[in-house]
């Protein structure tokens, strides 16, 4: 334990000193702090799944172990009552409580309190197309829901424990925004993870007049992340509703498409981070990268970091955490994202199935993430040649990461003629600093499915 403490403090040190002598004007690093609001991380927890106890209390007490991770921002999956068709914490009884078995809303108020201590943010899910089939609504305001040709409510995407919101209805309109103000003002909530934001009958008048409303508050900062890509074409028309992130959906799915098997290669990586770089620049917004979430954990039969993406998955966090964007953390992700979780019975994740490899791995990511500012999320991506189709390389100003997308060791003859200070290796489990020479005569060696990530000082 004292030896990896060594190598931790030298690590950050090497860090901050490499951070202070990027030639760019910074706030110091330290465990809140972010060099700036471009080099965030965002963690993704389900309060009933997080801990045994599966309660705001409990995970209260899990703030200091994400403080020192590096997290900057909670995003808590939806809190509040569900509906018993199938428990789904997509399927709201009433946008102005929490779940009983979370705790109550004073709870809630001290779990943001407390994170604030820390330097933290805290994001609610917010779930405006449909509530469940039980709610009270349904019978006191049937008003507001939309209905079919037979005035029957409807049932969106055919998910029969829920019912379609009329954002028709001013009434409607009030009830939700009147919900949004509350956590704000009675919690003091930062933000919004917003469902399903695509939606065809959810305007977009109401995305920009609601998220404006809520930026405009004094002396309060409203951040909202939309789950959409909105560089898909067929999201175009949410570029212009105000949305501070949204999902780099389409980016993840052909990393899934391309390397869960084992055929690929770094030209083929490239073609998708230009793709996806080009993509980028065309949406006013900023994105979240991610790898997995809810969505990809359980559903479709539910699949681990593991089951998608085979030996890539350590080389492609490094992507995830390197080249583009705000990075997401699923619960568990930080040790290896080691189960599946059905998060409509909140199984607990498996805080005792560690994959020591991942875990130093994602916490040396997060401390050079959060304290390099050539590593901000929209900052310039430079590709670097190598002498092999194999290898992929790119440098953002200070930072150089290689990558060996094939399974035999490569050499990288990197045309840099610099002194770099190695921080991550895939061949050194806990991540200590060497010296080299990245150069044309000075090749650098990577294993099969390897990595590197050097830091100029």
């Amino acid at each position: 334990m004292k030896k990896n403490l060594v190598l931790l403090t030298s690590f950050v040190a090497v860090l901050l000193l490499a951070a202070c002598n990027s030639g760019k004007e910074q706030k110091p690093a330290d465990d809140n702090a972010p060099v700036s609001l471009e080099n965030r991380v965002i963690y993704q927890l389900n309060v009933g799944a997080f801990t045994e106890e599966g309660t705001f209390k409990a995970a209260e007490g899990q703030l200091a172990r994400l403080d020192t991770l590096g997290v900057d921002i909670l995003w808590l999956m939806p809190i509040y009552p569900r509906g018993a068709t199938m428990n789904s914490p997509y399927a709201s009884m009433n946008f102005y409580d929490v779940n009983p078995a979370y705790g109550t809303v004073s709870d809630l108020k001290a779990f943001v309190a407390a994170a604030h201590e820390r330097g933290m943010k805290v994001w609610l899910d917010w779930v405006p197309n449909h509530v469940a089939v039980e709610n009270p609504w349904v019978k006191e305001h049937p008003e507001y829901f939309t209905k079919d040709a037979k005035g029957q409510m409807i049932h969106p995407h055919g998910w029969g424990d829920v019912f379609e919101l009329n954002y028709q209805d001013e009434g409607l309109v009030g009830q939700m925004n009147g919900a949004l103000h509350f956590w704000v003002d009675s919690c003091d909530v930062d933000g919004f993870r917003c469902d399903y934001v695509s939606s065809p009958t959810i305007p977009v008048s109401y995305w920009q007049n609601i998220i404006a409303e809520l930026k405009s508050k004094s002396g309060k900062t409203v951040e909202f992340l939309s789950e959409t890509d909105i560089t898909n074409q067929y999201n175009n028309r949410i570029d212009s509703c105000g949305f501070d992130y949204d999902y780099a959906w389409d980016f993840q799915e052909d990393l899934v498409r391309k390397f869960g098997t084992e055929g690929s290669v770094g030209d083929s990586l490239k073609a998708l981070c230009d793709k996806f770089t080009l993509a980028s620049g065309q949406v006013k917004n900023r994105r979240m990268v991610y790898l997995t979430n809810h969505d990809q954990n359980y559903n479709d039969g539910g699949h681990t970091l593991k089951d998608f993406y085979g030996d890539n998955r350590y080389l492609l966090t490094v992507l995830q955490f390197t080249f583009y964007g705000m990075p997401l953390i699923y619960q568990g992700q930080e040790i290896g994202d080691p189960d599946t979780l059905n998060y409509f019975t909140d199984a607990k994740v498996q805080w005792n199935k560690v994959d020591y490899k991942m875990k130093n791995l994602v916490s040396a990511l997060v401390k050079l993430h959060r304290t390099q500012p050539s590593l901000a999320a929209d900052a310039y991506v430079e590709f670097l040649e190598t002498n092999n189709p194999q290898l992929l390389a790119y440098q953002r100003g200070n930072v150089v990461v290689v990558f060996n997308l094939g399974t035999e060791e490569a050499e990288a003859k990197i045309a840099l003629d610099s002194k770099y200070t190695q921080l991550i290796d895939s061949r050194n489990t806990e991540q200590s600093p060497v010296e080299v020479i990245l150069s044309t005569v000075s090749p650098v060696t990577l294993e099969g499915k390897g990595y590197a990530v050097y830091v100029q000082q």
